[in-house]
This record gives structure tokens, C-alpha cells and sequence, in this order.
């Protein structure tokens, strides 16, 4: 799906915070024009920015997981050297604004030991263990160097953090790849990847066994070898993007694809036992957790095909589970299955097997947040308007619309107008001729789903972004107070003071649930 225009000025929000202005007219230039050489950046940027410094500047993106440098070959014969080019990841700089989310993930399941070494991947974006051990070192709660590597090792094994990606793929010149040829099973499974982004992000990853070791040692070579224990930041970053072939530290980053599926899974959890029943949100949880590690992609349509027994075994290592006998997992397996005129089948039943449909789960979601948008920006008449064309999937002349929501005929085209003007409904224009020289004109609606999503999208990073804008002048607009000592505060008397703060507080409370809530509908639509 191509990028919405309030998603770059969003992402470019995001840089210019955290890293300043010059920062994000590289990654804006990026954004705008898809993937480029260094040469071309400092040469388009909006910003007198000479070479030196978009290198620079490239080299920061890339620490922090931002930018992804590639390469492709060169056509046969050409003597030309392949240029190294630069391509963005927008879904990596908006994840910059789920850290606290990531973070509440690893707390959750594995303690706030493993919690605090992933606050330091996400803070530095990519570092060393012997780096992650100097900087324990160096904080106040310091946790030891040992159990520094236990939480390493646990989170690598639980794949929330991986070894970083190949720093510069060449991909394959696809004007001179050879046709393959394949059968028409062969075509349904493999499938090339449809995005330059998924191609580049492909070649850099490396196979499982090396992106997530069992076991790993500490380098000789790492930075805790360095006695110098006065490194600046500046020099520490400098030194993590040096990718050359000679340097044996694995460094280390977050892995955001493992906290999206997590995320992604929880929702689809939450979704069943809204629809559903306590039941079958359990036995749901548990089929995600036994087909999580056979997903290939985040967005996984279905899951590997599982049997009763091997959920059941998972059903109960839970502490809900422990009070389910297998007939109640059975008769969840049911539920799960059925289908009715509102809700598909969560849960597919093939060959005595059971694969959970997480498309359909996820698509229940959409669904639901498209149609609460219609009903609070167009009322009850459009919503079921809305809903009985999502139901129908097809062009639906106007007078059938009216008769199947139940609303005034001379009132439908106007609410569909409406609709239709800012994207949310498709229209044709069906034109039928007579026998003689008149004709007859229809109108013919159908929902776009992809049309709404997209429209969706571009409307919920506008607000996000004026969420964040907002939050950011409170902030500025009440700095001097907020640098009040809590100390000096207990002392002020009960009176304006501390009223003001309490004030403040509670807004930015507001902003900051408001924008974490959008953000939820955000990956609903963009992640999941």
C-alpha cells in the first residue's frame, strides 16, 4: 500500500523530535522519493546539507534501525561498480512511538531484568554485549554483568532481539534473472516478494540460526575488552555502524517483527473473547502460541494446522486452562468454527486438524472500526448503510441500498454523497439506453476496502500527529513548572501551584492516552 501523506509528515514528526530537524530532511527526502545514493540525497534534500554530513546522518538512521543500505548488481558486462543506495523504513520510525508497549510486552513475560537490557537496545538501537554490560555499569541500578547475558540469552531465545541484519545486501538485477519455471502448485506457494522494502529486507536477514543463536559467547573483541572506559556516545555509535567485514562483535538489536506478532496475537485474543467466550479465547491463546514459531511474516493470513491434543497441551500450562477438560476444548473448537451472517469462521477444521484464520480475525477488528468512524462522523443511517454494502462486497444501486437500511429514498443519495466525497464508498455512474434515443442513469455503490483503509490511515496519522504536536507545546509551554523538584512542591502550601500542576499533569495524562489509543488502530490497519 503506498504510503499516506499524513504518514510521512507523521514519520518526519517523529525524526525531527528525537532528532532534530536536519535529521528529518534526510529522512523526508527519503520518504518522498523512494530509495536513493547518498550523492542524491545531499543533492535533493531540502537543506544545505553537504555530503559529510547526510553520510553522517545515514549512519545515526542506521544505528537506530531506519534506514536499510542495498545494493544491485550491475547488468552483465556493465564494468560500472553497483551504487550503494539508502531506503527508509516507515513502519521502524513509527514504532519509535510503541517502545513503552514493547516494553510492557517483555516485563510481562520475562521480568523487568530482560526488561531493563531492552530499554538499552531501544534507547541506543543497536549495541554489543559488552556495550549493554559498560552501559550497566555506568546507571545507578546497576543489575551485573552476568545476569546482563542471562537476559541477553532469554531474549534472543524468545526472539525479541536479533543479531542485525547483512549492513549492505546486493540484490539480484531482475532485468537479467532468469525466468523460473513452476508449476501451478509451485505458483500458489511461493510467492516473490511484491516491494522493493520486502526484497532488500529479505536479502539482509540472515537465516534463523545465526538472527537468533542458541548459545553465544562474548567477543574478545567487544567494547567490555576496552579498558578506555571514557568512550564518548558520539565515538560509541560511530564505532556500531562501522561495518567492515574485519569486526567480529555481534551486535545486537530489537527484533519489532516478534513484537508486532505479539501484539497482533494478543488482539485477535481479545477479539474472540468479545465475540465469543472466555473459553474460546483460551484455547485461541493457546493455538496462537504452538503455530507462533512456524510464522514466516507477521501478517500471516492462517497458521500451521495443529491437532486437539497438541492444543490441549497447551490449554493446560495455563493457569485458566488447568479447569478445562478436553471436551470443553472441543466444544470451543466448535464455536470457533462456526459461522453465522455477522462473524466467519475464526478457526478453520480441516482433516481432523485446526488452523486458526487470523485474517479473518483481524479483518473482524477492521470491521468494527470502520463502521464506528461512519456512525460517529455520519450517523445511523449511513452506518447501516455502510455495513450492508461491507456485507454485500459488490456495486448496489441506490434504491436497493434505501430498501435494505431501512432509509428514505429521497434522503439515501445525499447521505451516500457524503460518504463517497471523502473516500469512504466507490461510485459508478451505470448508464442504460432505450429502445428509442432516451436512456436511464444509475448510481452504483460498492466499499473499497482497500480506498477506506487507506483513507483511514491518512486521517488517524493526521490526528496522531496533532496529538504529538499538542503534547509537545504543553510541554514547552509549561517547562518551567514541570522543572519544579517534587521536594519544592511538598513544601508550596496548598493553592494555585500545585493546582496548575495537577492540571497539567492531567492533560498530558489525556494527550498521551489518546495518542496511545490511535496508535492501536494505527497497527490494526498499517501491522497487523
Amino acid at each position: 500500500m503506498e504510503t499516506a501523506e499524513y504518514g510521512i509528515v507523521y514519520a518526519v514528526h517523529i525524526i525531527s523530535v528525537q532528532f532534530g530537524t536536519v535529521v528529518s530532511k534526510v529522512c523526508e527526502c527519503l520518504l518522498r522519493r523512494g530509495h536513493l545514493s547518498s550523492r542524491d540525497i545531499s543533492r535533493l534534500a531540502e537543506s544545505e546539507i553537504n555530503h559529510n554530513q547526510v553520510k553522517d546522518i545515514l549512519y545515526l538512521l542506521i544505528q537506530h534501525n531506519c534506514v536499510q543500505a542495498f545494493s544491485i548488481e550491475p547488468p552483465d558486462g556493465s564494468e560500472s561498480k553497483a551504487t550503494v543506495q539508502y531506503l527508509v523504513l516507515l513502519s521502524n520510525i513509527l514504532h519509535r512511538g510503541r517502545y513503552n508497549k514493547f516494553s510492557r510486552v517483555v516485563n510481562d513475560e520475562l521480568g523487568s531484568e530482560c526488561g531493563a537490557v531492552l530499554d538499552g537496545l531501544l534507547c541506543n538501537g543497536r549495541l554489543t554485549l559488552g556495550q549493554l554490560i559498560e552501559r550497566d555499569q555506568d546507571s545507578e541500578k546497576s543489575i551485573g554483568s552476568k545476569v546482563i547475558k542471562d537476559s541477553l540469552q532469554k531474549l534472543v531465545a524468545a526472539r525479541f532481539v536479533e543479531r542485525i541484519p547483512s549492513p549492505e545486501p546486493v540484490l539480484a538485477n531482475k532485468e537479467q534473472e532468469p525466468a523460473k519455471k513452476r508449476g501451478p502448485k509451485a505458483a500458489k506457494i511461493l510467492k516473490e516478494p511484491e516491494t522493493l522494502e520486502e526484497r532488500v529486507l529479505e536479502a539482509a536477514t540472515p537465516v534463523d540460526t545465526i538472527r537468533f543463536p542458541l548459545v553465544f559467547e562474548e567477543d574478545s573483541n567487544s567494547s567490555i575488552a576496552d579498558n578506555d572506559n571514557n568512550i564518548t556516545e558520539g565515538k560509541r555509535k560511530q564505532r556500531d555502524v562501522d561495518f567492515s567485514p574485519t569486526s567480529n562483535e555481534v551486535i545486537w538489536r530489537p527484533n519489532f517483527e516478534e513484537f508486532i506478532r505479539r501484539l497482533r496475537h494478543k488482539v485477535c485474543v481479545e477479539i474472540v473473547k468479545e465475540r465469543r467466550d472466555e473459553g474460546c479465547a483460551i484455547v485461541l491463546r493457546a493455538m496462537l502460541e504452538v503455530g507462533r514459531s512456524q510464522e514466516k511474516k507477521v501478517k500471516t493470513d492462517k497458521s500451521v494446522p495443529m491437532s486437539v491434543g497438541s492444543i490441549y497441551e497447551e490449554v493446560i500450562k495455563t493457569v485458566a486452562g488447568r479447569t478445562m477438560l478436553q471436551e470443553r476444548v472441543e466444544a470451543c473448537l466448535d464455536q470457533l468454527c462456526a459461522t453465522s451472517s455477522y462473524l466467519p469462521a475464526f478457526v478453520i477444521e480441516m482433516d481432523s486438524s485446526y488452523i486458526v484464520d487470523l485474517k479473518s480475525i483481524i479483518s473482524v477488528a477492521q470491521k468494527d472500526e470502520m463502521e464506528a468512524v461512519v456512525m460517529r462522523r455520519y450517523g445511523k443511517e449511513a452506518f447501516r448503510m455502510f455495513r450492508y454494502l461491507s456485507q454485500e462486497g459488490r456495486f448496489v444501486e441506490t434504491d436497493k441500498i434505501a430498501d435494505a437500511a431501512l432509509t428514505e429514498k429521497k434522503d439515501t443519495p445525499q447521505i451516500l454523497l457524503k460518504m463517497w466525497k471523502d473516500s469512504y464508498l466507490h461510485m459508478q455512474k451505470f448508464v442504460v439506453t432505450g429502445g428509442g434515443s432516451g436512456y436511464t442513469s444509475f448510481l452504483l455503490w460498492k466499499v473499497n476496502k482497500l480506498i477506506v483503509t487507506r483513507q483511514m490511515l491518512d486521517e488517524m496519522y493526521h490526528a496522531s500527529l496533532n496529538l504529538s504536536l499538542r503534547l509537545t507545546h504543553e510541554g514547552d509551554s509549561e517547562k518551567e513548572l514541570m522543572m519544579l523538584s517534587s521536594k519544592i512542591l511538598e513544601k508550596t502550601p496548598e493553592g494555585a501551584l500545585k493546582e496548575r500542576v495537577k492540571k497539567v499533569n492531567a492533560k498530558r495524562m489525556l494527550l498521551s492516552a489518546s495518542r496511545f489509543k490511535l496508535d492501536d488502530a494505527i497497527m490494526l490497519f498499517h501491522d497487523f
